[in-house]
């Protein structure tokens, strides 16, 4: 009898144990003060800056054209892209993510050239993961660079509020220094440039991408849930979006750049050029309380890490 107290007492504190992990995820913090970059560039409406890409009868544009909601149903994800290459600059948009049940769902905000270098494209990529019963959407950070898609350099982070209930700005700074990830204006992840290691930088022009789509097979704790479409369709929201920074050719020719916030070049001026203090530690932060995934600490999936890890 007190063998089976002693099991059953041990299950009910490994159910506690186990809501308090969960619920932990879906905590809502307060993030530390930074400067808003979100706030020193001009916003360009979608119907300007984007063409659909594909599923077009699952795009609807609202506001004038400033505004868009792209959708997953069963016959179709979709997506925008911008009508635009460019090489370096500040790409950010204002997304509220669809509510429910979203395993397997992929919202997903991003740069790449793979339509014009299909042999050795760069990718730089925010995805946003659909979860399981718990709701908590993961924010995902990877970048590619002249082909090596074998070596996903992901990092997965829990979000500090609720993703659905309003639209979150995420961005990206994308530099000859360094590239930024952004959420609500906190950097969760800084890769900078490496001159030991420069073909692991993306440096070719590219386009930007909005899009939602079936990650089934990957995206929820590696594909163990997929898409369930009894709660389709799955809506995304995208706003008040900038592309700010050189528009160029597939060659890299610049053709024209966006004014600067400043007096500095927006794509590789001096204040660009690193995180301020204020930057370094609001992103120490983030990293500390909301990072749960590394490709530099798996060392099951590398036998030898990726050389910027070391």
């Amino acid at each position: 009898m007190a063998i089976l107290q002693a099991k059953l007492i041990f299950s009910v504190l490994s159910v506690f144990c186990m809501i308090i992990l969960v619920s932990a995820h879906n905590k809502i913090y307060t993030p530390p003060s930074v400067t808003r970059l979100t706030d020193l560039f001009p916003r360009i409406s979608i119907d300007n800056g984007f063409s659909k890409s594909f599923g077009a009868s699952n795009i609807q544009l609202t506001g004038n054209g400033s505004m868009a909601t792209i959708a997953l149903d069963k016959s179709s994800g979709s997506g925008l892209l911008s009508k635009n290459m460019y090489n370096y600059g500040f790409f950010s948009a204002a997304i509220k993510l669809p509510a429910g049940l979203t395993s397997g769902v992929v919202v997903a905000f991003y740069l790449s050239n793979a339509g014009v270098f299909p042999h050795n494209h760069d990718e730089i990529d925010i995805e946003l993961l659909g979860h399981d019963k718990r709701n908590d959407w993961v924010f995902q950070t990877n970048i590619y660079s002249n082909g090596s898609v074998s070596t996903g350099r992901e990092e997965k982070f829990y979000l500090w509020f609720d993703p659905t209930t309003q639209h979150h700005q995420y961005s990206i700074l994308w530099n000859n220094h360094h590239i930024v990830f952004l959420a609500d204006n906190i950097p969760v992840r800084e890769f900078r440039r490496n001159s030991a290691f420069p073909s692991i930088f993306p440096s070719k022009p590219m386009q930007v991408y909005a899009t939602i789509w079936d990650g089934s097979e990957w995206a929820t704790h590696g594909g163990k849930y997929g898409v369930d479409y009894k709660y389709a369709p799955f809506v995304a929201s995208i706003a008040d979006v900038e592309m700010n920074g050189c528009q160029s050719n597939p060659t890299g020719t610049v053709v024209s750049c966006s004014k600067a916030p400043s007096s500095s070049d927006p794509v590789n001026g001096e204040e660009f050029a690193s995180l301020s203090k204020q930057q370094v530690s609001a992103m120490d932060w983030a990293r500390r309380k909301l990072m749960f995934y590394s490709y530099c600490q798996d060392t099951r999936r590398f036998k030898v890490l990726p050389p910027e890890c070391t």
